[in-house]
């Protein structure tokens, strides 16, 4: 499982700039996928909690039932400066009662509650610089990659 942790070891310089991309906005849009395949939006949070990426969801949320069906998913982060973040990969959930409190960031509703850690498939940063459109790419054990276009 490729945490967050192993990304900011690999790749320590596009962590970074990732990271701040979603520390800027609480908020960032989860993509999940349907019972039928089609893809489903929703709002989410996320938190970066030990070496995970975290992110929970209200009991029974329809997010929170694709995931438990089929835990691929991408997570982008709010649009604004800065460039365009993207992470995707494969959510667990976490049900153990004492393991989910450290996914715990205490903005979560009064109740029970979903909590999911994200195994990292590949992380996108796509930001415009000097004119070029310039995408970096990591995956798990692998150097970043970096894409220009003019």
């Amino acid at each position: 499982m490729a945490t967050w942790e192993q990304f900011e070891n690999e790749a320590s310089d596009l962590a970074s700039l990732v990271r701040a991309r979603f520390e800027r906005a609480e908020t960032h849009v989860l993509a999940t996928l349907r019972k039928d395949g089609s893809p489903r939006v929703s709002g989410s949070e996320i938190a970066f909690l030990g070496p995970d990426l975290s992110f929970g969801s209200m009991l029974n949320a329809v997010k929170a039932l694709d995931l438990q069906r089929d835990g691929r998913c991408a997570i982008h982060a709010h649009p604004g400066e800065g460039g365009d973040a993207k992470v995707s990969g494969v959510a667990f959930e976490v049900t153990d009662p004492e393991e989910k409190k450290t996914c715990a960031t205490g903005g979560e509703p009064p109740g029970d509650f979903h909590a999911f850690r994200l195994d990292i498939r590949e992380v996108v940063l796509t930001a415009v610089e000097d004119g070029e459109l310039v995408v970096r790419l990591w995956r798990p054990g692998l150097p970043v990659k970096t894409f220009r276009r003019t």
